[in-house]
């Protein structure tokens, strides 16, 4: 009996893992709409391929990306959306930051590379 539910199970496990692993995926890509569509024309313009060609990661607020993100935002936890390929002589990949709860954007803007 166990021999023929075991199977069964195995099937059904794997089955769901995934719709799991998509439903992450979808939200990753509903905020980097959310990043691209922030962006002036002229930011976008410096998205050399597409707005998917970026990372979003969820961050801890530290003192070197405080200054981009608005004042009155007064959690410890971000998501940051960084766009690849993006970067200047002077400046690092263009970075736009999102409120994890709300999902609205709080702050953009270059990391000045060391």
């Amino acid at each position: 009996m166990f021999r023929q539910i075991l199977p069964l199970l195995l099937i059904l496990t794997v089955s769901f893992l995934p719709g799991c692993q998509s439903a992450e995926t979808q939200s990753d890509v509903l905020i980097e709409m959310l990043a691209f569509s922030s962006l002036t024309e002229e930011e976008q313009q410096l998205i050399p391929a597409s707005p998917k060609d970026s990372t979003v990661r969820k961050v801890m607020i530290t003192e070197e990306i405080q200054p981009f993100i608005e004042k009155s935002y007064d959690q410890d936890e971000i998501y940051s959306v960084t766009f690849h390929n993006t970067e200047s002589n002077t400046d690092g990949d263009l970075t736009v930051f999102v409120d994890l709860e709300k999902r609205t954007v709080v702050g953009k803007g270059s990391i000045r590379k060391p």
